[in-house]
This record gives C-alpha cells, structure tokens and sequence, in this order.
C-alpha cells in the first residue's frame, strides 16, 4: 500500500499543474479523492494491515491527502485566476488618458441636495449631520415617539440583533437598541442636547425603513430636515420660511398648502402641498411634498429646554420625491441603478 500511496502522489503531482480547464479539474478531482477516487479505494484497504503497521500506514494516509488537497487548491486557484484573466482582457495601463471624453458631474441626489442647503443657508441656517446608525433613544424616545407607535415595530424599522456594539454611537441609555435612522430627526435632538437656544439648523442625510421597493418607495433614501428655535416663533414664521424655500427650488408659481396632521414632535402638525403644474410630469393641482410643524413642548423639556421661553418649529422632507419633479423622473430606482445613460442627463 505504501508504494500505491507514493505511486498516487507522483501521478497528481504530473497530472494537475499542466490542467487547462474546470471541468478536467473537476473529473480529475473525482479520481483522486472523490467516493470512488483511488485515495477513498486505498483507504478502504486499511481493514486488511496487520494491526501493529495501521498506525504508521494512517500516518502515511493522512500525509497523502494532505498533500493531494494541495495540489487540488493549487490547481484550482490557478484556473481561478486565469478565468479571471480571460474575462478582464489584456491588460490596461493605469497611466494612460481615460478613453471616455465626457466630464464626471454630481449624483441629481446631490444636485438637489446642495442646492436645498445653499437656499437655506442664505437665511441663516447652518448644515449640520449625525450617524446613521442611532439609538431608541434619538430616534424616537426624545422625539415623544411612544413605544407603542408602528414605526417602533420591527416591521418598519431595521434594528441590529442584541448583541451588536458601536463605539461611535453616543448611548443616553446603556441598555438601548441600535437601529438604522428611520429620519434625520435625531440630529435635531443631538443638536438640542449640545447648546442652548437659538438653533437654526438643517440636516440632510440617509434614512432607512423597511418599505417594498417599487416606482415610489425605497428601503433607504435621503431626508433634508431643518430646526428654528428662539423666543416667539409662531406658525407664520413656518409657513413664511417652506413658501421662500420651494418658489427658491421650482419656481415662483410654485403655491403652498398646509393641512393639519399628526406628527408625535410637533404640536400643531401639517402636512404641506405644493402646486407647480409649470414642473415636468406633475399633472396634479396639489402634491404632498414634505411634513412640518411647532416643536411639541415635551420635546423641550425633554431635551432641558424652558418651554415657557423657547418656541420653533421643524419640517423635513424627501429629497428624490423633490429631485423626480424638478426632473419629470417618475421611478425612483434610477436614481440607484448607476446607469451613465441616466446620470449623463444630468451632467
């Protein structure tokens, strides 16, 4: 057996690097170590060595496979590698010009994004932003979110499993869950939480729920929220700041609309419509287009603030439902697809 053995080496060891193609990797394989492989009908011959020689003959067994599962993964990285050379091609000089004329330019997302801070920057917003992944706590406890509220439920919010640990995620509570931000809201709180009274900010961002993706609906987008606080801030104050910033974005015959809501962080609520029949694609007279409201005083005096003293109010919105009507796009999922057909309209 042992010359079988060193007989069964010396063939592989011939046999395997001069292999050109998978499926003679896979057959030789086969015959080397599959079920019925020379290797599998040797080792079946143990049963007949004398007693006192099995332990040096399964020694020598043991060092045969192993040295054919070397050769094996030898090989098969080899025709790895050279698959993988036979699909790239020949090589490319990383120093030569691009062969594509056209100038890169910025995603429409971020198009839109930028110019939604730079019209509120000239009213004395500032830009700021927070993590992604957040905690039960900024998310929805200082927002007056209840526990019992569906955005809470597994079903539309991706919580990481009880076990995870983020040493950037500032915790109020030590034992809070993470979770992927389901708004931007909670930089207003983190925000809040850092200084006093005046703030004036906006915070655009990535925000995830567990929505089907379809035409319309996305599991992650981008949110652009802003914050006022300071002594005497009322409801026109509002709706005097959303109807600049929209006839800024898409045109002063875009007209605004605010229809009562309920939202748990601000107290009264609306929801706010648009109409901008002048935009490619909007054929309706009036389109819900973001959510706003009075900063709800339990928010205040969650976050340390005299509610008595400070007042403001917060809206946030979509900015791909805002970037498909400037554009006339009417699916959501180009925006994702990274098709140069698409993003080159944009250039």
């Amino acid at each position: 057996m042992q010359d079988q053995l060193a007989e069964l080496v010396a063939r592989a060891e011939s046999e395997l690097p001069v292999l050109a193609s998978r499926p003679d990797f896979e057959a030789a394989k086969a015959r080397y170590v599959g079920p019925k492989g020379d290797l599998t009908v040797l080792m079946k011959q143990m049963g007949s060595v004398p007693k006192e020689e099995r332990p040096a003959m399964g020694k020598l067994i043991n060092e045969t496979k192993t040295r054919l599962q070397s050769l094996l993964d030898d090989t098969l990285a080899r025709l790895e590698a050279a698959e993988l050379a036979a699909q790239l091609g020949p090589a490319v000089d990383p120093t030569l010009p691009s062969p594509d004329p056209l100038p890169g330019t910025r995603h429409p997302l971020t198009q839109v994004r930028e110019e939604l801070c730079s019209i509120l920057r000239k009213v004395g917003f500032n830009v700021v932003e927070g993590p992604e992944v957040e905690t039960e706590y900024y998310c929805f406890d200082a927002l007056n979110t209840p526990p019992t509220h569906p955005a809470r439920d597994p079903q539309d919010t991706f919580y990481f499993p009880a076990t995870a640990s983020f040493t950037n995620v500032d915790k109020k509570v030590p034992e809070e869950k993470y979770l992927l931000r389901t708004h931007t809201s909670s930089v207003q709180i983190r925000t809040m939480l850092k200084g006093e009274p005046p703030i004036r900010i906006v915070s655009p961002g990535r925000v995830y729920r567990r929505d089907t993706v379809d035409a319309t609906h996305s599991a992650n987008f981008h949110q652009l929220e802003g914050l006022y606080i300071d002594r005497n801030v009322t409801v026109a104050d509002l709706k005097a700041l959303l109807d600049y910033v929209l006839k800024s974005l898409l045109g002063s015959e875009t007209k605004v609309r605010f229809r009562p809501h309920y939202f748990g962080y601000t107290e009264p609520s609306f929801e706010v419509d648009l109409s901008a029949r002048h935009l490619p694609k909007v054929n309706k007279e009036w389109v819900e287009i973001m959510g706003c409201g009075m900063v709800d005083p339990a928010v205040f005096d969650d976050v340390g603030y005299d509610s008595s003293v400070w007042s403001g109010y917060a809206f946030g919105m979509g900015i791909e439902r805002i970037a498909m009507m400037i554009y006339g796009i009417d699916d959501i999922r180009y925006f994702y697809q990274n098709d140069l057909r698409f993003l080159r309209q944009f250039c």
